[in-house]
């Protein structure tokens, strides 16, 4: 099966070459399902990366049977329950016998559970945040969105970390100073909107050297965030306006409707990342394509290769 990666091949490249030198193993909790097991058979074709399947494991080799899967080279290893395979290829991650942990078909309040462990999970005491990368057709870059899978209802302190674990993040894949825009419904600072009094805040913590690694600013509306004409036409300037590679949303409400927005609506390939851990942890939803999987997978690989 051929793979459209869309801005995400370059990524892509770089991973295959990095797991060619030195092999990668991903532990896969929830293997016992047709899509997840299709993803991780395409992206171990894909990159030549090394799988641990946890689930049940009948059922994982009468699926591959069925689907025609090979399963040569993979480590198929018995779970007698969704909470007992997240616990065991996170486990499996912690101990340093594989480098990413990916979600399959478990519960995802299950999966995080086994990441957040206090014993065997992945915790180094931060603030985990999801960090999704989307390349839509017609717009000229990748776009990077935060938090829109762990975070509820952050105060500002939990965005703080957000931003600094999405600034990594980038970093690590090659953004030398990316550009933040801190999201709002305006671009004024309004102390009756907590949203853009955290904004405001964000920004001048990076202009005075708190927060390092990126240009931010904030409070910014979404189409001055990424708009150079809606900059023009609302009289917007700043190094970020227009051009920001990271938004940063107040809540995990408008990230979540941001994203699906651009995945369904903007037919747009999504990576997604959770950081803050030890290790990478992909965080798939059931309805991700396999491109979506295998563009999370590359930009995995490149963190975990360089140490993010």
């Amino acid at each position: 099966m051929a793979l459209n990666l869309g801005r995400f091949e370059p990524y892509a490249q770089k991973a295959r070459a990095l797991i060619s030198a030195e092999p990668v193993r991903i532990a896969v909790a929830g293997a016992d399902d047709d899509d997840t097991l299709l993803s991780a058979t395409i992206c171990a074709n894909e990159f030549g990366v090394k799988l641990s399947l946890f689930g049940t494991g009948e059922k994982i080799r009468r699926l591959a049977t069925q689907g025609g899967y090979c399963l040569d080279g993979m480590d198929v290893i018995d779970a007698p329950s969704g909470p007992a395979s997240a616990g065991m290829a996170t486990s499996l991650v912690s101990s340093g016998k594989a480098d990413i942990l990916m979600k399959g078909q478990v519960k995802t309040s299950d999966f995080m559970r086994a990441v957040l462990n206090a014993e065997t999970g992945l915790r180094t005491g931060r603030t985990l945040s999801h960090v999704g990368g989307f390349d839509m057709p017609g717009f000229d870059r990748v776009l990077f969105v935060t938090d829109g899978g762990i975070n509820v209802a952050p105060d500002l302190k939990t965005k703080i970390d957000i931003v600094q674990n999405a600034i990594e993040m980038v970093n690590g894949l090659g953004y030398r100073e990316p550009r933040v825009a801190c999201l709002a419904a305006v671009e004024t600072v309004n102390p009756d909107m907590q949203i853009t009094t955290d904004a405001a805040a964000i920004a001048k913590m990076a202009d005075r050297g708190q927060i390092k690694g990126a240009l931010i600013d904030g409070p910014l509306a979404l189409d001055t965030a990424v708009s150079p004409v809606a900059c023009e036409q609302k009289g917007v300037r700043g190094p970020v306006a227009g051009h920001a590679d990271v938004l940063v949303v107040p809540n995990l409400e408008c990230g979540n409707l941001m994203a699906k927005g651009m995945l369904y609506f903007g037919a747009a390939i999504m990576a997604g990342i959770v950081v803050g851990a030890r290790k990478p942890v992909i965080l798939n939803s059931r309805a991700d394509t396999a491109e979506n999987k295998a563009a999370s997978l590359a930009l995995a690989v490149l963190l975990v290769r360089r140490g993010a």
